[in-house]
């Protein structure tokens, strides 16, 4: 079998290199293709939810109470597919801005590599994410016009540090949501396949992103630490406040004006974002990434 193949090469990679090398070989062993893992041909039970009823935006509230079984199950499935709308949306800004960051390098190295393959990763996952949706009977849910609008500028600017830090804080975020419901036998079972897809797939792309961000801010003076640190937390605040469509609630059948003002005043669904990003937000500091201007936005997004 090739894993067992000795690579006479090995020894003689960069530290940087051997990371790269050390993820290919994972991929190769430990990928998976949606198209023949997912069981697409089942009609959807509609017995199961979406998401684990605790990440509901609506879970704990006094509208919470008053749904049926039913009603709570049908929200939780659009709820699933907004952020995996989110989750397209983000990954296409992602595949640009490392296709930029690769570009013209030699693609001989192993990172280079690695990033191709990061990005062939990304662009099945958009495809399963989207025929999840679909079987969810959901529409098409995307961010509001302005958050496209600043995707738009940021993965046309965003570079270095700030563009794989803000990869990480959107991959962060999501893992730690779909442990969650992989393992949820309350799940749609196709759903939970296509969170364990990700959670996989996902582990690999966010250590390529923590070594990148620590390795392009190793030589980054006070101003430009300031001004990506402030970037990424814009973009945090971003992406975490449009992982759920406001139009989630209608399409549920829900008073949509009601169900906004209070998941918008729901503390359980702020303490279940601020616990999934400890792990994050250390990492951020470690990073020396919380800076005051950073905090603002961390605190508005209820990851910190």
């Amino acid at each position: 079998m090739a894993s067992s193949i000795t690579r006479p090469d090995l020894p003689q990679l960069s530290e940087e290199e051997g990371v790269a090398r050390r993820l290919l070989d994972s991929s190769a062993k430990l990928s998976y293709d949606p198209l023949t893992e997912v069981d697409w041909d089942t009609p959807l039970d509609e017995d199961f939810h979406g998401t684990s009823p605790e990440w509901s935006t609506l879970f704990g509230t006094a509208y919470w109470a008053e749904l049926t079984d039913a009603q709570r199950k049908e929200l939780t499935r659009q709820e699933a597919a907004s952020v995996a709308g989110t989750g397209i949306w983000f990954e296409m800004i992602l595949q640009q801005m490392i296709l930029r960051d690769v570009y013209a390098k030699d693609p001989s190295q192993e990172t280079v590599q690695w990033a191709l393959t990061e990005i062939a990763d990304e662009c099945r996952h958009s495809i399963m994410f989207a025929r999840g949706a679909k079987k969810l009977r959901a529409p098409a849910y995307q961010p509001r016009r302005v958050a496209r609008e600043l995707g738009r500028a940021f993965k046309t600017l965003a570079f270095g540090e700030a563009a794989y830090a803000a990869i990480l804080v959107a991959e962060e975020v999501l893992d730690v949501m779909q442990r969650d419901w992989m393992r949820d036998e309350r799940v749609v079972p196709f759903v939970r396949t296509i969170n364990n897809i990700h959670v996989v797939e996902e582990s690999r792309h966010m250590k390529f992103a923590r070594d990148e961000t620590r390795k392009r801010l190793a030589e980054a003076g006070w101003l430009r630490r300031q001004l990506n640190a402030f970037v990424i937390a814009v973009a945090s605040y971003v992406i975490v406040t449009s992982m759920v469509n406001r139009k989630v609630y209608a399409t549920a059948g829900l008073d949509q004006s009601r169900a906004l003002r209070e998941a918008a005043a729901n503390e359980h669904h702020k303490s279940m974002l601020r616990s999934s990003c400890a792990g994050l937000m250390e990492f951020l500091a470690s990073a020396r990434l919380l800076t005051k201007p950073a905090l603002v936005f961390y605190k508005r997004a209820h990851l910190i």
